[in-house]
């Protein structure tokens, strides 16, 4: 079971790396992150196909590394 885990969360940080670097980055400094993030909490900014499914990729594969760690972590003890 902890070695079936372990592969698992092997996998998802792979798969979590490489989806973070596919991400386009915010290069609108200091300014653009508190602007940027306005516009990003009321809608305003639009995501395109490939950036949303970038985004889900990453946020699942987060949670799922997160859980493999929580539960490898516990059944090491």
């Amino acid at each position: 079971m902890k070695l079936a885990l372990s592969i698992l969360m092997i996998i998802s940080a792979i798969v979590l790396t490489a989806s973070i670097l596919f991400q386009s980055g915010n290069s609108a400094g200091l300014s653009g992150s508190i602007g940027g993030g306005a516009e990003q909490l009321f809608g305003k900014k639009k995501s395109s196909g490939y950036e949303t499914i970038l985004s889900r990729i990453t946020t699942v594969c987060a949670i799922i590394f997160f859980v493999c760690a929580i539960v490898v972590t516990a059944l090491g003890k």
